[in-house]
């Protein structure tokens, strides 16, 4: 098993076998493949409960009673995945990775995600132990054939990280920590092109517990995180190898959570990184990234390797596994801790909140009132005139186009553009000509008209809004359709999803900060309510009131250390065990404002990108987002999720869309990232 630092508990799932004997799991193994055919089902069992240091004391074994190479006999014996599998882990750790690296640079092209996971992921040890089999196994120098193998900023960076000599002093220094934000700032987003030489001497060679803290104090001095500057300054092979150079600094666990991820979602499977993930990680943090896993993914590692591969392959993953994690939200110990921590910081970051649209320099109503009439006048619309003044104003700017067009033509804006324009792109510019709150009423008003209702809108707009926000949609739902919104809601829904909106709807959620001793309080109602607490203090109704008082009117930043305390009581996420006891509108309504409060522009980028995955486009989702976040918090949004799912929201918009439409989609969207 993996050695462990001085009071750290060990996180993988692979352990030593009790009362081990290594001669008779040689005679085991022999006999399983022995004669016509293999016992694959016993050659499994066998070397996933081993650990990797008894495994070699197998092969030795093996060679003294047989005098042949195990491994030799083990890959005439399986072949395909699995066979690459077994032998994986049957090579002690450091030759494994060289083997990768080996392949990954053998041949015609090089296989840069392998060597960008493996140089940016491990210790200074690792690092030593690996170059010394490299030399071992293939009588060759790997910072020499790396050399010979790649070019420019990418190979310098995967040097400096091959030379192991990452500082390990946990003491930090302020001063340090001011001073590297401030040579990362000015290599990067105060420099005409980019000193990347400081990025590599900074992120090759600093503490991990230095860089978390540059990390945030960059954050805080520049407004936006390291990896967006990095996206914005570096590209290609560098650029992945320096954001998987943070990941790790931030989380290792997670950043193998994300490579496992993307390994099995999607068409097809991702073998070679998810052997090499599973044999690498199995006795050394594979309890922390199942937890990450299942928390990020709402999914368990397990049930996703169930689905996603069969046969003895998939028998061997699961062992390496070692569990599934599917009760839904429940955290091991440690990683509750762990959750508890990351509340504790969630509590104290400051984001600072960004559109992409904004108010245009020298703006000339006239001028654009003008133009806007002449792209509309005569046969034919002018399309990419109307796009390009109307995505370029602001929401202000666009009502005093509005005024001058009326004063010059003594034509209503709206209806002109709504004659000449169709479909997507009409709905898209008709919503980015509104004023904010009457878009919003407009949009809660279609979601309750004819036939159903769309309580996915009520919900994404209602769990959002802030009580400035939903007090100007009351104003003008009412000014625009002479009906109060409560009493829409009250005739179009029921039950207990009409209390949460109707509460919600009035826009009196708490503004101040948190209270620890009514926090406590509010989780040990949610834990009775959601049915994981030891004893219940009050009956079923009292408690489901109580419960919907807290998400609907407690400050955000009271909610997040509830939230807090709920994991520390209980050991449990509140979004995942809101998924799992609850159903219907209710679960869902709940579920957003859970969402919204951990992370509000993630909330987005996750219906964003639901909006565009699979067959045909949510477009009324999508335009709906585009609009009402456009001079809030779009920016942010791209971020997450480019962040979450390894593409911009341009790329996914690029893909999804067409024509004008898309256009006018991009230009909202600001920029590629």
């Amino acid at each position: 098993m993996a050695k462990l630092a001085q009071g750290a508990k060990y996180r993988g799932s692979i352990h030593n076998f009790p009362d081990f004997d290594p001669s008779q799991d040689a005679d085991t193994l022999y006999n399983a493949m022995k004669g016509f055919g293999s016992d694959k089902e016993a050659i499994l069992e066998l070397i996933t409960s081993r650990s990797n240091r008894q495994r070699q004391e197998i092969c030795q074994n093996y060679k003294s009673l047989y005098g042949k190479d195990l491994i030799a006999d083990l890959k005439y014996e399986l072949t395909g995945k699995f066979e690459r599998l077994v032998v994986g882990l049957m090579r002690p750790p450091a030759y494994s990775d060289a083997k990768e690296i080996k392949d990954a640079i053998s041949g015609i092209g090089t296989d840069e995600k392998c060597l960008i996971e493996i140089l940016a992921s491990r210790t200074n040890e690792q690092i030593h132990q690996l170059v010394a089999a490299y030399k071992d196994a293939y009588e060759r120098d790997l910072e020499a054939d790396i050399i010979g193998d790649t070019s420019g900023h990418f190979r310098k960076m995967l040097v400096v990280l091959l030379q192991g000599t990452r500082e390990e002093d946990d003491v930090v220094s302020e001063d340090l920590v001011q001073q590297d934000v401030q040579d990362l700032y000015e290599a990067g987003e105060l420099k005409w092109g980019t000193d990347e030489a400081q990025f590599i001497y900074i992120l090759g060679n600093r503490s991990k517990q230095h860089l978390r803290l540059v990390f945030d104090e960059y954050l805080k001095t520049t407004g936006k995180p390291i990896e967006a500057s990095i996206r914005g300054e570096l590209s290609g092979d560098f650029e992945k190898l320096m954001l998987a150079t943070v990941k790790c600094i931030r989380s290792t666990p997670e950043y193998f959570a994300e490579r496992l991820f993307k390994a099995m979602k999607g068409l097809g499977t991702r073998d070679n990184t998810l052997i090499r993930i599973m044999v690498s990680r199995s006795e050394l943090d594979m309890l922390d990234i199942r937890e990450i896993f299942r928390t990020k993914y709402e999914k368990s590692l397990y049930s996703m390797i169930k689905n996603d591969t069969s046969g003895e392959y998939k028998k061997t993953l699961l062992k390496l596994c070692g569990g599934d994690d599917d009760a839904a939200g429940k955290f091991f110990p440690e990683a509750a801790q762990v959750a508890y921590q990351m509340w504790e910081l969630s509590a104290v970051a400051r984001v600072e909140v960004k559109g992409t649209v904004h108010p245009a320099g020298d703006f000339n109503p006239d001028a654009d009132a003008k133009a806007l009439r002449k792209a509309m006048k005569g046969l034919g619309t002018d399309e990419g005139t109307i796009i390009d003044i109307i995505t370029h104003r602001s929401n202000a700017q666009r009502q005093q186009i509005r005024q001058t067009f009326k004063s010059h033509f003594g034509r209503d804006l709206m209806a002109d553009l709504k004659s000449e324009l169709s479909g997507d792109l009409a709905r898209l510019i008709l919503g980015l000509m509104m004023p904010p709150a009457h878009y919003d009423a407009k949009q809660l008003k279609k979601a309750m008209e004819g036939a159903g209702t769309d309580e996915k809108a009520l919900i994404e707009i209602l769990a959002t809004r802030t009580n400035a926000e939903i007090r100007a949609i009351n104003e003008a739902y009412k000014e625009d359709y002479h009906k109060s919104l409560e009493d829409a809601l009250s005739s179009d829904t029921s039950g207990h999803f009409r209390r949460i909106l109707i509460s919600l709807a009035t826009g009196n959620r708490e503004e101040g900060g948190e209270d620890r001793d009514r926090a406590r309080e509010d989780a040990q109602v949610a834990a009775e309510i959601l049915e994981i607490a030891d004893t219940t203090s009050g009956d079923r109704s009292s408690l489901e009131t109580r419960f919907m008082t807290i998400l609907c009117t407690r400050s955000y930043q009271h909610l997040r250390r509830v939230f807090q305390e709920f994991v520390k009581m209980t050991n449990y996420d509140v979004e995942h065990t809101i998924k799992k006891e609850m159903s219907g509108d209710v679960r869902d309504v709940f579920v957003a404002i859970v969402q919204s409060v951990k992370n509000k522009p993630l909330f987005f980028a996750d219906k964003l990108y639901k909006s565009m995955k699979g067959a045909g486009t949510e477009e009324k989702t999508l335009t709906r987002i585009m609009v009402s976040r456009s001079e809030i918090d779009l920016l942010n949004i791209r971020q997450e999720f480019i962040e979450k799912y390894d593409k911009s929201l341009h790329q996914a918009i690029e893909g999804d869309t067409s024509g004008h439409f898309l256009k006018a989609l991009l230009a909202v969207c600001g920029g590629e990232d």
